[in-house]
């Protein structure tokens, strides 16, 4: 088939080498966002997914909004057999939608109808799921409401953060984007609606989702940790200065410090919550860069009956 993919981030890559290399169907263009400001120059950079493309001498459609009548019309002229989508970050008009035969196939990091929204692994995560996955479903205009191809199952492991997860989710559905691309194109592969059950939302964490409530049990403190990193970022307060919580770990035999109430030793660094403790791992201050929770600790000198929670 004639393929035209739409993808932005780094995560969008594999699934795009899948396709390239699959000797089955031709990437004739990508669709991706528009070249963004980027580090302390703020000068345009080009999206992953466009880097990608002109390396492999692959034309990259770059509209501001896919309503765009240039867009749409050139897209027509490509007349794509199939779109395959992962996050490109961008709601597509139904103009768009109707122009190739096959449709838009999205390539979704989670088990549908679970955790449709902008950031399904981060709220597996925090949700304590056991289990995950990546769907790839037919795109209509409902929030990832479509119906499914196909899925792949991905075990969520004790100390995965949503950057770890995902990272693992992005080769795996890659597999499954391009298996799905020839179940299409051969007719064997068919679109199956979504159950009415088991429906949740995974909106966009927001920056203060991602602030510590310390009055939390200890295993959601490490879950919002986990789910946040490496974005937004899990943070608390502490002397009136945004503290950002890299890595923690519960510690269940210590109960005897109140929520947010924090007490160092030598090699540790332990903070009170509404359960059992857990230890900082790492942290970073606001204006530095990552450190061992010890080391930090002994920089700021923290006095006894400091708190963190502001």
């Amino acid at each position: 088939m004639k393929l035209v993919f739409a993808g932005t981030p780094e995560v969008a890559v594999p699934a795009l080498d899948a396709l390239l290399a699959s000797g089955r169907h031709e990437v004739a263009a990508v669709v991706t966002r528009p070249d963004a400001p980027a580090g302390r120059g703020r000068r345009l950079v080009a999206s992953p997914v466009a880097e990608r493309a002109e390396e492999a001498g692959i034309e990259a459609l770059k509209p501001v909004r896919p309503r765009d009548p240039e867009f749409l019309r050139r897209l027509a002229e490509i007349a794509p057999d199939c779109c395959p989508v992962v996050a490109y970050g961008a709601l597509l008009p139904r103009a768009a939608l109707d122009i190739p035969r096959h449709g838009w196939v999205n390539l979704h990091f989670s088990l549908l109808p679970a955790w449709r929204g902008a950031a399904p692994v981060q709220h597996s995560l925090m949700a304590g799921d056991e289990i995950t996955g990546a769907s790839t479903f037919l795109i209509e205009e409902g929030l990832d409401s479509g119906p499914v191809y196909g899925t792949v199952t991905e075990e969520i492991r004790p100390t995965d953060t949503s950057g770890d997860l995902l990272t693992r989710l992005a080769f795996a559905g890659a597999g499954l984007l391009a298996a799905t691309m020839d179940g299409i194109e051969d007719g064997t592969l068919k679109a199956v609606p979504q159950p009415a059950e088991g429906v949740t939302l995974a909106p966009k964490i927001t920056v203060e989702d991602a602030r510590i409530d310390w009055a939390a049990p200890a295993l959601r403190v490490d879950r919002v940790v986990r789910g946040c990193t490496p974005a937004p970022g899990a943070w608390t307060v502490f002397r009136g200065e945004r503290l950002k919580l890299i890595q923690v770990t519960p510690v269940p035999g210590r109960t005897d410090l109140a929520p947010g109430h924090l007490a160092v030793a030598k090699n540790s660094v332990h903070v009170g919550t509404g359960s059992y403790a857990v230890e900082l791992v790492w942290v970073q201050a606001q204006g530095k860069k990552p450190m061992r929770a010890a080391d930090w600790a002994r920089g700021v000198r923290i006095a006894e009956g400091e708190t963190l929670g502001g």
